[in-house]
Formats: C-alpha cells, sequence, structure tokens
C-alpha cells in the first residue's frame, strides 16, 4: 500500500499548525505546477479537435468543390461553385485561437498572490471602520 502524499503540507508535519512563509510558497508552487499541467493538458486536447476538425472541413470541401480550390474561397455555402471552397473554418480557428491566448494568459501571466501582499491586505482591512 503507498503512502498517502498531501500536495499541501510537506510530510510529517502537523495539519493544525499554522502555514509558514516557506509552506506557503510551497503551496504556491504546487498550484502552479498543476495549473500549467491543466492548460498543456487542454491545449493539447483542443489542437486535436482543431486538426480534426480542419482536416474534415478539407475532405468535405475537396469532395463538393470538385476539388482543390483554384479559383479562390467564397463565404457562400450554397450554390457549390467547382474549384472554389467555403471558407467558414476561419471562425472556429481564431475563436480557438484566442480561447488558447486567453488560457495561457490566465495560467501563464498571471503571479501567485505573495505573502506581503496577503499581509498588506489584512492590514488594509484592519485599519478600516466596519
Amino acid at each position: 500500500m503507498r503512502p498517502e502524499i498531501s500536495h499541501d503540507r510537506p510530510g510529517g508535519s502537523d495539519p493544525d499548525a499554522p502555514v509558514t512563509s516557506k509552506q506557503f510558497a510551497r503551496q504556491q508552487a504546487i498550484r502552479q505546477i498543476q495549473r500549467r499541467r491543466r492548460f498543456w493538458m487542454r491545449a493539447t486536447i483542443a489542437t486535436l479537435v482543431m486538426i480534426i476538425v480542419t482536416v474534415s472541413w478539407a475532405f468535405t470541401q475537396y469532395h463538393n468543390a470538385g476539388g482543390w480550390p483554384t479559383h479562390g474561397f467564397t463565404q457562400s455555402s450554397w450554390p457549390l461553385i467547382p474549384n472554389v471552397w467555403n471558407s467558414w473554418i476561419i471562425w472556429p480557428t481564431m475563436v480557438w485561437v484566442l480561447w488558447i491566448a486567453g488560457d495561457a494568459w490566465w495560467t501563464f501571466g498571471r503571479k501567485p498572490i505573495s505573502e506581503s501582499e496577503i499581509q498588506r491586505e489584512i492590514d488594509r482591512q484592519a485599519g478600516q471602520p466596519r
């Protein structure tokens, strides 16, 4: 049987003991590592889905237009024009790019809350009348 692993506190620490700055830093680091892992998993899955959608679109357009888009692209889906592909793939691609960029900013752009920020907020709240 494997021992239980705690991601919040180092092994052997009392769960009721106050969190030290070193333990707090450890907790923040673990949370950031977990956020990054989740981001890369989401980005990988979203990329695979986008590849599948794009390949499906290309096969469909090749079949419907009777070949490669030698006469360009169109926004119209009907009537089918020989060698002209519908360009609807642009919209899901733009949404995908914006979603990945926003998710990357949310994961990597935000810095963890520092102990000094917490202390400043505690001091600010304690100094204000309730």
